[in-house]
């Protein structure tokens, strides 16, 4: 199965005060997902929003009729807990949990947010906890982060285990508008090397400019955030985007 071109527009760069409507929009001007920024001031210096937004949202985007298919919540979890808020999430209109890998080094096993325990959580632990709770799995690295600790969560025999997509940021994640690192795109050429079928995100600083690059290293799944909310047609530049990735691989269209 060749994996599929997808544009998933960051909702940082919306308009927050007609969220919903913009939300719509964006997928009725040819957007595959919505990509949804959630940060905690504490695992990046920044504070954005919680599963309350996410709740009113859902109902102005009828969820995806197949996994990954058009509709998907693709929540990027820049958190300190990760594995505190999946349930929330799950219950606010999530489809894809996308949690840092660096997070879940450095977390506990906490499953609710107010509960506290001593349990450390793990990369897999969390991508088998996101599976159980019937949403897809992601995991994304931070651009101090080598590519290479990947390889045994990806390999893993146990299919609960196997994230069904990968971020690579190519920025340092907390905030929009940041310069495209066009030095993160060896890991994305080796992911995609090693894992033909594997949805490959790539997020921060990209725009008709930066994303040949970025499809050409094998990203399939692009984010993209004021290059979509700040354009005069946004239909067109979606467009322009998901033509840039099937025409550097051979990949399906959604």
């Amino acid at each position: 199965m060749p994996t599929e071109a997808i544009v998933a527009p960051s909702i940082l760069s919306a308009d927050f005060a007609a969220l919903g409507k913009a939300c719509s929009d964006t997928i009725q001007n040819g957007a595959s997902w919505l990509h949804i920024d959630i940060m905690d001031g504490h695992f990046v210096p920044n504070m954005t929003f919680g599963p309350p937004v996410v709740t009113k949202i859902r109902p102005h985007v009828e969820k995806p009729s197949r996994p990954m298919g058009t509709g998907t919540f693709d929540c990027h979890m820049m958190i300190a807990e990760p594995k505190k808020w999946v349930k929330e999430f799950k219950h606010a209109g999530c489809d894809l949990y996308c949690f840092h890998y660096e997070a879940a080094m450095d977390s506990t096993a906490s499953e609710e947010p107010a509960e506290h325990s001593e349990k450390r959580t793990s990369p897999k632990e969390m991508i088998r906890f996101i599976h159980s709770q019937g949403m897809l799995a992601g995991i994304a690295i931070k651009p101090s982060t080598p590519v290479d600790v990947l390889w045994d969560i990806l390999d893993s025999h146990v299919k609960e285990e196997v994230p069904e997509m990968v971020l690579v940021m190519t920025v340092e994640p907390g905030f929009g508008g940041q310069s495209f690192m066009p030095s993160e795109l060896p890991k994305v050429k080796a992911l995609r090397q090693k894992y033909p079928d594997l949805a490959i995100e790539v997020d921060g600083g990209l725009s008709e400019k930066t994303v040949g690059q970025a499809a050409e290293a094998g990203a399939n799944v692009i984010v993209a955030g004021s290059a979509v909310f700040g354009a005069k047609d946004p239909s067109d530049v979606i467009l322009k985007l998901k033509t840039a990735v099937e025409s550097k691989s051979s990949v399906a269209t959604l």
